[in-house]
């Protein structure tokens, strides 16, 4: 099932098969398509980028195997890949009966009735949010042309506030074999006022649901949840130029489930990353008795430090769907150009 409704993406590959990938239907025909821009993109979230991150070492080459005539979009669905190049699955076949505890392994052998891809997480390792990062990419580029910028960073690591604090938190973690949870902060700039419906078509709906379809994400929140009313409340004014602002923007930018044309501000919690050393108890699914884990392999101590960039990916995704609908933003005229080459 895709992803939104103009701006559809869908997902596909596992961790440890031979590709991952992503399909987006209804980029508006035209659009230019700058791999480089692309690659920068995967660029941060690649594993093995950062001393801090896993030890898999993937160089996440993109490839485009369709929607794409003379770097344009052609209007046919755009599929992109990724190989797997950096695999080592053998550490998985020890612990296939044992379902690593906090991850989906036992929900995928009851949904999938065992034949699940276990290896690397299979579907659900989050490897696949590289496709993220192109489908955003993409999004991020209309946007931007738009006046549209998103940026987003990890705040929180553990219990601390403190950047400075990261890496030493995130490295004593990892020396234990352990890992440590974090948070990441998305502020969206220039989203015209009127994106989003009410109820189910909610904006901030939207860019939840979003944000929870990628793996390890257990909350968002929006704007200030913590004041009384009288603290709260954003008062409306008129800036120089006659636009309606508001100030201070505790709601983040979003009211009704519609854009108030306010900077659109949201955190996201992320869980620690289940895969630890540390040995913990789960089941043997195959002898039915109680048994004993401990996870070998190559993992992140804190997973939230990849998660950053697919948060405003995911969010690009979700803004770019809105302003389709409204008629923002449209196919370009054959000859036209659109944004930098």
């Amino acid at each position: 099932m895709p992803l939104g409704k103009n701006y559809r993406i869908s997902l596909f590959g596992e961790s440890h098969g031979k590709c991952i990938g992503v399909l987006i239907e209804g980029c508006p025909p035209g659009v230019q398509i700058n791999e480089g821009e692309i690659q920068k993109e995967l660029e941060k979230r690649r594993p093995g980028a950062s001393r801090l991150a896993t030890g898999r070492n993937e160089k996440d080459g993109m490839e485009f195997l369709s929607g794409i005539f003379q770097g344009r979009a052609s209007g046919a669905p755009i599929c992109a890949i990724i190989r797997n190049e950096d695999v080592d699955s053998s550490p998985y076949k020890k612990i296939k009966d044992t379902p690593r505890p906090s991850h989906a392994d036992y929900t995928a052998h009851v949904r999938y009735k065992g034949f699940n891809d276990y290896r690397g997480g299979g579907i659900f390792s989050g490897r696949l949010t590289a496709g993220w990062m192109v489908a955003g990419a993409l999004a991020k580029k209309m946007l931007f042309e738009k006046g549209i910028s998103i940026a987003s960073e990890i705040i929180r690591v553990g219990g601390s506030r403190e950047k400075r604090e990261f890496a030493f938190i995130i490295q004593e973690a990892k020396e234990k074999g352990d890992s440590v949870s974090g948070e990441v902060f998305c502020r969206i700039e220039g989203v015209p006022a009127g994106i989003g419906t009410p109820h189910f078509g909610a904006l901030d709906a939207l860019l939840a649901h979003a944000m929870f379809c990628i793996p390890a994400v257990k909350g968002v929140e929006f704007g200030s949840t913590k004041n009384y009313g009288s603290q709260n409340n954003d008062a409306y004014y008129f800036d120089a130029k006659g636009n309606v602002r508001a100030r201070p923007n505790n709601s983040g930018g979003i009211l009704g489930g519609i854009s108030t044309g306010m900077p659109i501000e949201f955190t996201v919690k992320i869980k620690p990353t289940a895969s630890i050393a540390i040995e913990q108890d789960t089941v043997n699914l195959k002898t039915k008795k109680n048994a004993k884990i401990k996870i070998e392999g190559r993992h992140d101590a804190c997973i939230a430090l990849r998660a950053a960039p697919v948060v405003g990916a995911a969010a690009a995704c979700v803004i770019l769907d809105g302003m389709l609908a409204e008629g923002k933003i449209k196919a370009g005229k054959r000859g036209q150009k659109h944004g930098k080459s």
